[in-house]
């Protein structure tokens, strides 16, 4: 894994920033820097080289930090935000970034009594601007996490999970638990599987509601492996689809294709959402298009960047984020249509495989 590479990318930064050295205490951000998947750490990355770079657990994890963490420093304290703090005093740093979105004030008072005298500095989000674009390590993991996602509904599909009689629960369980037959650590987060007029709730919690003929089925769900997050939606029909289901689906589908196809580089966030959302807009579905087009999808399910109305910004090759629009009836049903992307040079690269024609079963 390239660690290295990223602390590299971290010190051009702080040199940037003119912070002597920053203190990482986002245990995510900890584990995109080092590989470390513990509950407890923190790490001092200083801008001058990474030979004095010092990563700090506590003791539960003394042989896993040695395990995934050899090529740095380690430091067995705690606390280790504080005792970073202190080697960093030690080592004569006078400007410290602190990762300001995750301290607590009384963590702060705990840094600055340690501090004495060096000069701590807000520096909220470097690591998250860096995870802004996935390298290569990092799109192999998508990719295997979006095959398990669609491997798991193909599944689903072929030995009859999804039929008249069975429970939202049971369906969300039986994906989950085939998610976790092609190589998944675990869900991404809760399933969603919504039928009937639950279709129409864009984030439908899975119920004991029966699925019935004539149901819109939506699923939105996604796979975790080594530490990443895919997600997809497919909403299905089971039994005879009405007509009004497959006009709602095909509009929706042509809203996704819209999205999809303005994600090139260099296009700003809101233009993308523009793209799609002009499409349900046009038809007259504008005010049942009620969330943003998508998302950035990582070491969290979402992240940066926001494909919204508001989303600032323009999009960079490398960035892996979601297309998913929907249209939500309520009381009667609603459909969303979602991939995971990379945005590529030319053309993005779909990672989510399945078939987004009206599936009906």
């Amino acid at each position: 894994m390239p660690h290295s590479t990223r602390r590299a990318a971290l010190r051009a930064t702080l040199q940037d920033q003119e912070l002597d050295a920053l203190l990482v205490t986002n245990l995510l951000n900890v584990r995109y820097l080092t590989g470390f998947t513990g509950s407890n750490a923190a790490l001092l990355v200083h801008a001058d080289s990474d030979d004095t770079a010092v990563f700090c657990t506590d003791g539960r994890y003394l042989t896993q930090a040695a395990a995934q963490v050899p090529d740095l420093e380690r430091v067995i304290d705690r606390p280790c935000d504080v005792a970073l703090v202190k080697r960093a005093v030690k080592a004569g740093v006078g400007r410290v970034g602190f990762e300001s979105r995750h301290v607590t004030v009384d963590g702060l008072d705990a840094l600055a009594d340690a501090a004495d005298g060096a000069e701590l500095v807000r520096a909220a989000d470097l690591v998250e601007r860096l995870r802004l674009v996935k390298d290569d390590a990092e799109v192999e993991a998508l990719r295997m996490a979006c095959a398990a996602a669609d491997r798991a509904l193909a599944g689903l599909i072929e030995h009859g999970g999804l039929r008249p009689g069975r429970s939202e629960k049971e369906v969300a369980r039986e994906l989950e638990s085939r998610m976790l037959d092609h190589g998944a650590a675990g869900p991404s987060f809760e399933s969603i599987v919504a039928t009937g007029a639950n279709s129409a709730v864009p984030h439908h919690r899975p119920t004991d509601v029966l699925v019935r003929d004539g149901d819109f089925v939506k699923l939105d769900f996604g796979a975790l492996v080594d530490g990443y997050h895919s997600d997809m939606t497919r909403t299905l029909v089971v039994g005879k689809a009405a007509d009004w289901q497959r006009e709602l689906y095909q509009l929706v589908a042509a809203s996704q294709a819209a999205g999809r196809a303005a994600l090139a580089v260099g296009t700003p966030y809101a233009d993308v959402d523009a793209a799609a959302r002009g499409v349900i807009e046009e038809a007259g579905y504008g005010d049942e298009f009620v969330h943003g087009l998508g998302h950035g999808v990582g070491l969290q399910i979402h992240e940066a960047p926001a494909l919204s109305k508001a989303g600032d910004g323009t999009l960079l090759p490398g960035m892996a984020v979601t297309v998913e629009p929907g249209v939500y009836l309520a009381g009667k049903g609603g459909v969303r249509i979602e991939d995971t992307l990379v945005v590529r040079e030319g053309a993005p690269e779909l990672l989510t495989l399945t078939t987004k024609e009206l599936v009906v079963i």
